[in-house]
């Protein structure tokens, strides 16, 4: 009978066990080239898991001490919470644009103070929730974001107000001018900078706050200063309607820059540098409830919540090293990779001001632990397959670890996709949710490509073929070797029919 050809196509069985022995060279240069292969190999793993040593120092260095380089939020550490009113000049009720406005400016204001995860939330038609972790002046805090911060100039001889120029005159400070009684040659709507500095004529360290003027101020300004310079007439810096000083005009001023004196703390002074650089408030806000919340109970939340974290993980760990045996020290290896990342990401982003910890955060800290977690017993589970299909262990490690990821990095991508809505839409803790659950997956990556793929691959080269039955693959190799056994007898039965 006539044989088959050789070279007609091959089953998918028969092209794994050519790629298979394509990928073990026989004979001592094949040797030598799959050793050279492995020392190649190796020394990738071992730079990439170094690389990732340094980084987790810096990381655990960054993060040290806990408490004090990640910063936590209003429902953990405490803080001020204020709920504010807003009002039109006639008593009526602000609109939708008016309060969207406020809302900005307030937020702005708050930001500045330099706390992290505030909260500006509006409440109704015209209330205001301001929420500020880790301040505890209530007082000081409304005064900032609740002052209108409409800044005008006037000449002193253009005020009709007789009561308010007889208290300017005898050193009153913070006097109020009746509304109708002035008219403002200049208001800040033409401030271009504003800074803090000490007070050029002080003797006890006062503070000013520096303006710039733009162009059109800078003209008018420099106008009104010529007309009063010969007779030292004054300007007074009216803010809010309250007189804050009103220096005498020595010469004509061109320059543009104006110093606003009051006997300024340095704390005052950036209070009214802040409302200056802000804008000006469309509502005049009122205060209706302030509290300063304490940080017991968000202190009892944050210690269960990390508590649960580590019952967690060692649960977790402990099936791991029952079902998986040795290899559970590679998921074990995992989560602490993963931890130490995490927290250093955190630390770093606190560092700048851009995170606070806050119990939905936590929330979120817990979720992606587990994630890490499933993430780990995807390679895991996908390199026994692998070799349950008959593949070597140094194959499947592979092969293994490149498909497990590749399932995990789909399931990441969806996780990712989620986070980044709600950070982007939400506001509040809601936000916070959103920015701590997208770090949790940038870490479980950073983990899968750093340390579970080559920690598994370096492994396999020889340490977990030696010791199969430590590493809970003997049952593996055996039904691959099965699987091996039996393919060859299918292929010699198949070769033996085609002879005949």
């Amino acid at each position: 009978m006539a044989r088959h050809n050789k070279d007609e196509e091959k089953t998918g069985v028969d092209r794994w066990n050519a790629d298979e022995a394509a990928s073990s060279p026989r004979g001592k240069n094949g040797g030598r080239a799959r050793n050279r292969r492995t020392r190649a190999d190796r020394r990738r793993y071992l730079s990439t898991l170094f690389v990732l040593l340094v980084g987790m120092a810096v990381c655990v260095w960054g993060f040290t001490p806990l408490g004090d380089k990640i910063t936590r939020g209003l429902d953990i550490e405490g803080g001020v919470s204020v709920i504010m009113t807003a009002s039109k000049e006639d008593g009526s009720t602000p609109s939708g644009d008016e309060m969207a406005t406020a809302v900005q400016i307030v937020q702005q204001r708050v930001n500045s103070l330099g706390a992290a995860e505030t909260s500006v939330q509006q409440q109704g038609a015209n209330s205001i929730l301001v929420q500020i972790p880790g301040a505890t002046d209530a007082d000081a805090a409304v005064k900032t974001i609740g002052e209108t911060g409409h800044l005008e100039f006037v000449r002193m001889d253009q005020i009709g107000d007789a009561d308010a120029l007889a208290k300017i005159n005898a050193g009153t400070k913070d006097v109020e001018l009746k509304p109708g009684t002035y008219t403002a040659f200049l208001d800040g709507s033409h401030i271009s900078s504003t800074s803090v500095n000490q007070a050029s004529e002080s003797a006890t360290g006062e503070y000013s706050v520096d303006i710039s003027f733009d162009s059109e101020g800078t003209q008018k300004f420099a106008q009104v200063t010529k007309e009063l310079a010969p007779t030292k007439g004054q300007i007074a810096i009216v803010l809010d309607g309250k007189v804050s000083s009103a220096p005498a005009v020595q010469s004509e001023i061109t320059g543009g820059q104006v110093s606003i004196t009051g006997n300024f703390s340095v704390d005052e002074a950036k209070s009214l540098k802040t409302v200056l650089d802000s804008g000006s408030l469309p509502v005049t806000l009122t205060y209706s409830e302030s509290r300063v919340v304490g940080p017991t109970l968000g202190q009892d939340s944050l210690n269960q919540g990390v508590r649960a974290i580590v019952i967690g993980a060692a649960i977790v760990i402990v099936y791991l090293f029952v079902f998986y045996q040795g290899l559970g020290i590679l998921t074990m290896g995992s989560l602490i990779v993963f931890g130490i990342v995490y927290l250093g990401i955190l630390a770093l982003l606190s560092h700048f001001g851009a995170y606070s910890l806050t119990l939905p955060g936590l929330a979120a800290v817990v979720l992606t632990t587990g994630s890490a977690a499933d993430s780990s017993i995807l390679v895991l589970e996908r390199f026994r397959e692998e070799i349950r299909m008959g593949r070597t262990v140094k194959n499947a490690s592979v092969s293994g670890a490149k498909h497990g990821i590749m399932t995990s990095l789909d399931a990441d991508a969806v996780s990712l996709v989620t986070a980044l809505a709600l950070f982007f839409v939400a506001v509040g803790p809601v936000k916070g949710f959103g920015l701590t659950l997208a770090l949790g997956v940038v870490c479980d990556v950073i983990t899968m490509f750093c340390f579970k793929a080559p920690a598994l691959r370096l492994l396999a080269l020889h340490t977990i073929e030696k010791h199969p039955g430590f590493w809970g693959i003997k049952h593996d190799l055996a039904e691959g070797q099965r699987k091996r056994d039996a393919m060859s007898v299918a292929t010699a039965v198949e070769g033996g029919g085609a002879d005949a």
